[in-house]
């Protein structure tokens, strides 16, 4: 599969072409619908999540609700769009018209100056509207798509925050827990925590964060139940899992770091207490009496569960703005401000999800014959059935 995005974050709507699902699967509005309210929601967000009402519009590839196997087209409108059309108008202005909102003073942090830079922009509001997180917005819905192939292969996939500006979940309230217990959890806390006991520590902190003009940041995990073992490739660097799970992450607004398992703890551990020692029984074939490499060997799955943690930076737009310089008169003035959260690490948890989901249905849908959804869950089945006897 493929797929592109398109639109600015104060442009009129939000578009993805998603290539190569399989015919024949059930998708809805709703299901989308269902993962993009999640994304909202979350103590910590702006203004902007009161404005924004975030559904999707299925225009192409979809049937009385199942996908042809031709392109799915997905359009979420920008419901502030109405009050940005002059500014971000596509037409052609006249040369002696005033653009309005102009931003001349990039934000430290942000891809304001070097995408200025780039693509020659002295308005460098060409490019925050782009690299702006709302772009997310669309990349949750395609990775919803995703999750529904997911769901009829029988793989369960849940995010949950682990960290928030140090205040840690402690992993014995949830270590043990399958996917949808802890999504239950997970779906009734404020902050996406699946461990409640700290969800007060957090939600104080963003708030006195707030109230001083700052921000923070955290980290979030992502687990996949049921991916069959040997998902992926040792065979060549770029066809490795793992390798692309964490571009994924990586490629999320403000993310800065991925690990697997133990993750940098392994950097401190001798090896005997690092790999997975292999067990094996008649009713559930190979499985490992730990999961330290977060359910990869040599960049293929393992069959246990896929887990994959990220962190995310504060978000950079302050309301205490930091100092930078107007690249018009080259003097130091502090940066602009737009609308922003003091924290998104629960939000981000959501798109985490979803990029995850996008690579691991990829990366199914690369091994085995996917052009019918029947003929996939079959061939998937008789995989399962041969690495369990292997």
């Amino acid at each position: 599969m493929r797929y592109l995005t398109a639109g600015e974050s104060h442009g009129p709507q939000l578009t993805a072409i998603i290539e190569g699902l399989p015919a024949q699967m059930p998708l809805t509005a709703e299901m989308i619908n269902k993962e993009l309210k999640r994304r909202q929601g979350g103590h910590g967000r702006g203004r902007r999540m009161q404005i924004e009402k975030d559904t999707v519009e299925i225009v192409s590839g979809v049937r009385h609700g199942k996908t042809l196997g031709s392109p799915v087209a997905l359009v979420v409108k920008n419901d502030d769009w109405k009050h940005w059309t002059n500014i971000m108008g596509i037409e052609p202005i006249d040369e002696n018209d005033e653009v309005k909102r102009q931003i001349s003073r990039p934000r430290p942090g942000h891809a304001d100056l070097n995408g200025g830079m780039k693509y020659g922009h002295r308005d460098l509001r060409n490019v925050l509207e782009r690299s702006s997180a709302r772009e997310t917005t669309v990349r949750v819905a395609v990775g919803a798509v995703a999750k529904q192939l997911l769901s009829q292969l029988g793989i369960e996939i849940v995010s949950h925050v682990t960290e928030i500006g140090g205040i840690k979940t402690n992993p014995e309230s949830y270590i043990g827990k399958s996917a949808a217990e802890i999504r239950e959890i997970v779906e009734n806390d404020a902050v996406y925590c699946a461990d409640p006991s700290v969800t007060k520590q957090m939600t104080d902190l963003i708030d006195e964060t707030k109230k001083n003009g700052d921000s923070i940041g955290g980290t979030v995990e992502v687990i996949i139940e049921g991916m069959p073992a040997g998902i992926g490739s040792y065979v060549h660097y770029d066809r490795k899992l793992d390798a692309k799970i964490a571009a994924s992450v990586m490629s999320i607004n403000a993310f800065k770091g991925v690990e697997f398992g133990l993750g940098f703890e392994m950097a401190r551990k001798p090896g005997s207490q690092v790999h997975d020692e292999i067990l094996w029984s008649e009713e559930y074939g190979y499985t490992r009496k730990t999961n330290n490499l977060g359910g990869f060997e040599g960049g293929m799955t393992t069959g246990m569960p896929i887990i994959v943690r990220g962190v995310m930076k504060p978000i950079p737009t302050l309301y205490k703005p930091l100092q930078s310089i107007d690249i018009e008169t080259k003097e130091p003035f502090q940066a602009s401000i737009e609308r922003s959260d003091s924290c998104a690490v629960p939000a981000a948890s959501i798109v985490a999800e979803h990029v995850v989901a996008w690579e691991a249905a990829n990366a199914l849908l690369e091994q085995f014959d996917a052009d019918q959804l029947p003929r996939l869950k079959e061939n998937v089945q008789n995989y399962l059935d041969y690495t369990k006897g292997f």
